[in-house]
């Protein structure tokens, strides 16, 4: 009688690149890894091109190199004859064909995905074991556990928390270093007239091939790419090489120019390594170290509210967004707290239009899939939370246009901190804002078609009339909240023909919102 031979094949989804991990620290010969490039990832949303592609290119290379460890590598491309396209078909088959015994992956850092995994398993005749990712500072419940029984989930609260129980930027045991836990008032410059930042460090991969099966499965897809030299890093060796850059050339003036805009400047000081930690090339731990190490090798090179506010955005903000989401999702992809129901205006898919902030943002994220923070917070979310735009739409575009864009952290941003559909979970007041915000952290008021300092009338600046029109609304959710009661004693004091004016005019730019 033959003995059945244990078996193990190991899912490996395209946001888990950690080379890292415990599983790839031996190598078993009866332990089956596959990773798969399918429609069920890439149809899910409209996707831009560059996101596609720099998600394929960069599992196409860890798939390469967990060859070259000799560990046991199936790997799906996207035009394969035997691509079933999605994860439990390929891997319903795989088991049958192969008879393996055990199969294993890493907890997903989606919803929608860890929903998927936990049917397939469910129906399983073979056994099954879930492992973490090994790669955020907390765990999924981490945030729940710490606000366990409290009606706000402040996030500078999970930050000093997590400074604290990771020693980071601690002195004394519990003390924060330089006395004070948060520099922000440090931090928000607009470029001055004659600075130039430092050139982007970029790429020049040529992954030419893998646009080709792109364009030969008809994958419906936004934006523009140069697949003969693309950009973004597509492996841990260029991702090290643009976390050294970073921590070398932009860490030192990244903090006092964070929340600046430009329309010649995409990347001015900013690290661009969202997309490598969220596909998990790099983890924030190493990102976090690498800064502080820098800042310590050289203090005279820089202010410590440089460093202070690179490493709230790691520690603090991106694990404490991940820590909303599996506190409140699936629910939380509901929430519509103002009820919008408006569409997306055409122009925020071609950056048709006559506004040059949001030209100038949609067109780099077009062309770069990217934007940072600001630009998404205060153009593109700030205009589409005053046009009353439905949340879903708001999702949809940022999921898809963004190559950092993996839902755990592009809805707690996008829903919650842009649109406050949720209330107010995230953040404690809206994000919206009238010409002036936008004219004191960017140029791009310079030479605009529409006059920022008109508020009504011809080429008045649409920001202007949309944002006293947002808060006469919404006074019934809004005026109770301690952080804008200001504006509505501005509101209440202006002259009722002022008033009216203003909303006339906003109501003139809504019906005619893809004319703008």
């Amino acid at each position: 009688m033959a003995i059945k031979t244990n078996k193990t094949l190991r899912l490996i989804i395209g946001d888990q690149l950690n080379i890292n991990h415990s599983w790839f620290k031996t190598v078993d010969e009866s332990v089956t890894y596959v990773l798969m490039e399918i429609r069920s990832e890439t149809d899910y949303a409209q996707h831009h091109i560059q996101k596609v592609i720099g998600f394929f290119a960069a599992m196409q290379n860890f798939a390469n190199e967990l060859k070259q460890m000799n560990h046991q590598v199936i790997y799906y491309n996207l035009n394969d004859e035997n691509n079933l396209q999605s994860f439990d078909k390929n891997c319903t088959a795989l088991i049958a064909k192969h008879q393996f015994t055990n199969f294993e992956y890493q907890l997903p850092d989606e919803y929608r995905l860890d929903d998927h995994l936990k049917q397939f398993t469910s129906k399983l005749n073979i056994s099954f074991n879930v492992i973490d990712s090994e790669h955020f500072y907390s765990t999924r419940n981490e945030l729940k556990d710490l606000f366990e029984g409290k009606k706000m989930y402040l996030m500078e609260t999970f930050y000093r928390y997590m400074r604290k129980k990771h020693n980071v930027l601690i002195v004394d045991g519990d003390k924060p270093l330089n006395g004070k836990w948060n520099f922000d008032e440090d931090n928000r410059q607009k470029l001055p007239k004659n600075h130039q930042p430092i050139a982007p460090f970029v790429f020049t991969n040529n992954v030419s091939k893998i646009e080709d099966e792109i364009k030969k499965a008809n994958i419906k897809t936004i934006g523009t790419v140069d697949s003969k030299n693309f950009i973004w890093p597509i492996n841990r060796v260029q991702s090290l090489q643009l976390l050294d850059f970073f921590a070398e050339n932009c860490l030192p003036l990244f903090g006092t120019f964070q929340d600046a805009m430009s329309p010649n400047e995409w990347s001015i000081y900013h690290s661009r390594l969202s997309f490598s930690m969220n596909i998990k090339l790099l983890s924030p731990k190493e990102v976090v170290d690498k800064a502080i190490q820098v800042y310590i090798n050289n203090p005279s090179k820089m202010e410590f509210h440089q460093l202070e506010g690179f490493v709230r955005q790691i520690i603090g903000w991106r694990e404490y967004m991940r820590g909303i989401y599996w506190l409140k999702m699936p629910e939380y992809a509901t929430l519509n707290y103002f009820e919008n129901s408006e569409p997306l205006p055409t122009w925020f898919w071609t950056g048709k239009t006559k506004m040059n902030c949001l030209k100038n943002a949609i067109h780099q994220s077009l062309d770069f899939a990217y934007a940072h923070h600001i630009q998404r917070l205060m153009i593109t979310g700030n205009f589409a939370l005053l046009a009353g735009v439905h949340p879903n739409e708001v999702d949809a575009w940022y999921l898809g246009i963004y190559i950092d864009a993996i839902e755990w952290v592009e809805i707690t941003n996008t829903r919650g901190m842009s649109q406050f559909a949720d209330g107010g979970i995230v953040g404690t007041k809206p994000y919206v804002s009238s010409a002036t915000y936008i004219h004191k952290m960017s140029s791009y008021c310079t030479g605009c078609y529409y006059d920022k300092s008109k508020k009504t009338g011809d080429k008045a600046c649409p920001f202007n009339s949309l944002y006293w029109n947002f808060y006469d609304k919404h006074e019934a959710k809004l005026a109770k909240n301690p952080r804008i009661g200001m504006m509505y004693n501005v509101w209440r004091k202006m002259q009722p023909s002022a008033k009216a004016e203003l909303l006339e005019q906003a109501d003139f730019y809504l019906k005619n919102i893809n004319d703008l």
